[in-house]
């Protein structure tokens, strides 16, 4: 990394403690307090650097402060930034254009935060289900996966089974139905007439990055077509690259009717995400009906169409296939050794610690404290996600890192 020392005028300790009293304690942070970076790598406010393995749980995909991305975020900040929807700019239609291209889909619906876009993608199937299936009104119902993390909002922690985001939240929104992931046959016996769209992430990242069967994603596919309802892929985490391809869709060559991405297609630099869907499925939507002072704002479509042009040349996925394929390797070669299991696809990995050495966190810790930086999910397991633009040489010694870390114990 080749910027400047940071100047922090507050050490790492000082920031942590003065957040104490002002800051919701919604978060429980690794204690370290990041002040610069580039690349794969970030630096504290005293200058220690530390190996980037999280990317802001993807967000990052293409490093912090990537040049392209940076220099169209610049450029348009001299232009323009918003306008609201309530008049057209000039970069909307160009970002639309260009990620319906990608994904394969025909509309846009230009939103911030992933739970936003997720939150959109209910009401569209919603009035899906009432102005083209049929549904009778208030009565459409979405199946969903167990384990799922979609996000955080009301309607959103309704039909999740974690207890740490429900507990103290209700009432609850109606009209979910919650069944095993991976299991096509739960799935099926939950679809019913009133069913306007089965909802579920192609890799679940929070529960530690779970991989369905060979044919599951296929079976989701066949069975929504069949029974009439829509298939909604939450590509959130999983996709712009994250698995080796540009959504995880694409391992088993499907096609949703609507896919929703957030995170990476912001670059790092400002929230993104948008609902991707087919022409019929989007132009249920009427004007009054649903909006977002910031969705779609000319800053959002600059970065995010640079996004798309990053991955329009296959680089990314490539890399991601290419580097995961040492990431395998080297959980591989742990397993026994500390690793009691894990499941990776392109640069995403959830890896089971031996619970004897230590929880998650723990392990967390104990990396920080070695300049790497990782995530734990529940128990004793982490999660890895690195940047797409790390190199095999920082990929290789953080897995020695973390080998050296269970060898002695978190």
């Amino acid at each position: 990394m080749t910027v400047a020392p940071s100047r922090s005028l507050r050490s790492s300790a000082e920031l942590i403690r003065a957040e104490e009293p002002v800051l919701a304690h919604n978060y429980h942070p690794l204690p370290v307090v990041v002040a610069r970076a580039e690349g794969a790598w970030v630096e504290d406010v005293e200058g220690r650097r530390y190996l980037d393995m999280l990317a802001g749980y993807s967000a990052l995909n293409f490093g912090h402060r990537h040049p392209a991305l940076i220099e169209a975020a610049h450029r348009q900040l001299d232009q323009l930034t918003l306008t609201s929807r309530a008049f057209h700019n000039d970069r909307l239609a160009g970002f639309a254009e260009s990620l319906a291209a990608l994904t394969g889909l025909d509309m846009v619906l230009p939103m911030n935060t992933g739970a936003e876009a997720v939150e959109s993608a209910v009401k569209v199937a919603r009035k899906w289900a009432y102005d083209v299936k049929g549904v009778p009104a208030d009565r459409a119902t979405i199946v969903v996966a167990a384990d799922n993390f979609h996000g955080r909002t009301t309607t959103i922690v309704s039909f999740s089974t974690d207890e740490s985001a429900r507990a103290g939240f209700g009432p609850f929104t109606p009209g979910f139905r919650v069944v095993p992931y991976n299991d096509l046959a739960a799935l099926e016996t939950a679809i019913d007439e009133t069913t306007a769209a089965v909802l579920i992430e192609p890799i679940q990242g929070e529960a530690g990055v779970v991989i369905p069967d060979d044919g599951y994603l296929r079976g989701v596919r066949e069975v929504t077509r069949r029974t009439g309802c829509l298939f909604i892929a939450d590509e959130i985490q999983s996709g712009l690259g994250r698995t080796g391809r540009t959504l995880a869709v694409e391992h088993e060559d499907v096609v949703p009717d609507v896919v929703l991405l957030g995170k990476a297609l912001g670059g790092g630099i400002v929230p993104v995400s948008a609902v991707v869907a087919r022409r019929e499925v989007l132009q249920v939507l009427r004007p009054g009906e649903h909006g977002s002072t910031f969705g779609g704002n000319p800053l959002a479509a600059a970065v995010g169409s640079a996004v798309v042009e990053l991955l329009e040349t296959g680089e990314f996925q490539r890399r991601a296939e290419e580097a995961g394929v040492v990431l395998r390797d080297g959980l591989t070669a742990l397993v026994g050794k500390g690793v009691r299991s894990f499941r990776a696809r392109g640069l995403w990995a959830g890896v089971d610690i031996d619970p004897a050495i230590g929880t998650g966190r723990e392990i967390s810790e104990s990396l920080m404290r070695e300049g790497i930086l990782v995530k734990d999910t529940h128990g004793s397991t982490i999660r890895l996600a690195p940047p797409l633009t790390i190199t095999n040489e920082d990929l290789t010694m953080a897995l020695g890192t973390l080998e050296q870390i269970l060898r002695k114990g978190a």
